[in-house]
């Protein structure tokens, strides 16, 4: 497998991914939709919960009603349990409130007293001061994480062909939220802190290769190197990945709702940083590595 050859295919793709994320977010906030579909903990809002008493579809049942009666393009509706559902708007007045509460009332034939089980005003728990903190522990752990790799492997280049990838790993999980419109909460800054922390893992596997195979490949020959290096640890960065994304996976698909928000984040972290270990780390640090051709006189 020629990678290293192919290495401006991948950048490329990365590129193009990453730079449709941005796009997207002030296109996003042009709609006045909100450059990222933030929950209600970072900007408060209003949030409904209610037993509906029997199975309802969100997309066809409940959504048309919320998005008519409070005039919001995206709310965010949850299944509580089998049969109650979660509805997270921005803050809406008393009136609407039982005007969105009657309008299922007759849909469902509910009681108020029964099904109505908390109606509430939420004040953002994410501070901007929590989201500046949140992005200095982002750059604080990249920067200790280049010193480290740097040392490790006496050489710069290898701590910086590191952290590249670390920032095109949160930068994709960007791009999913920004163009799926995922609701960005508590969890995803965690789960952010988490992707970092996990990234780098294949990525020290493959520069260890790397390290290794110098001291029995002859000089000069880099290209050979990193593709050899690839190649003899790609199949365990692979089965890793996978072995760590079934048990996310699941936890998506069987966990309750706060579970779901940080294992989202997680799985697509996890395909980003088994892609960019292997595409976009090495063939960064051969870059790096490459001597610039003389030209002749």
């Amino acid at each position: 497998m020629d990678i290293i050859k192919s290495r401006n295919r991948w950048f490329i793709l990365s590129a193009v991914i990453i730079i449709a994320g941005l796009l997207a977010m002030p296109i996003n906030a042009l709609r006045g939709v909100g450059i990222l579909n933030f929950d209600v903990e970072f900007i408060g809002g209003t949030v409904m919960e209610i037993n509906i008493g029997q199975t309802f579809d969100i997309n066809k049942d409940i959504k048309p009603i919320v998005v008519e009666i409070t005039g919001e393009d995206n709310p965010q509706i949850t299944k509580l349990g089998a049969q109650g559902v979660a509805i997270k708007t921005k803050s809406i007045d008393a009136n609407t409130r039982k005007e969105l509460y009657n309008a299922l009332k007759n849909k469902f034939n509910l009681h108020e007293k029964d099904d109505l089980l908390n109606v509430s005003d939420v004040s953002p728990t994410i501070s901007s001061e929590m989201q500046v903190r949140a992005m200095q522990a982002l750059l604080l752990a990249s920067i200790l994480m280049l010193i480290y790799i740097t040392f490790r492997f006496k050489d710069w280049k290898f701590g910086l062909a590191a952290v590249i990838p670390l920032i095109h790993d949160v930068l994709i999980v960007f791009t999913v939220y920004s163009i799926g419109r995922v609701p960005v909460n508590n969890s995803f800054i965690a789960a952010i802190l988490t992707i970092v922390g996990y990234s780098i893992n294949d990525t020290i596997v493959i520069f260890d290769r790397i390290r290794e195979n110098r001291k029995v490949i002859k000089r000069g020959d880099l290209e050979g190197l990193v593709n050899k290096s690839i190649s003899q640890s790609i199949v365990r960065s692979i089965n890793t990945s996978v072995t760590t994304s079934i048990t996310v996976i699941v936890l998506y698909f069987l966990g309750v709702s706060s579970i779901k928000e940080f294992a989202l984040p997680l799985i697509i972290g996890i395909v980003a940083g088994t892609y960019s270990s292997i595409f976009i780390a090495s063939p960064l640090w051969y870059v790096f590595s490459k001597k610039p051709v003389k030209k002749q006189a």
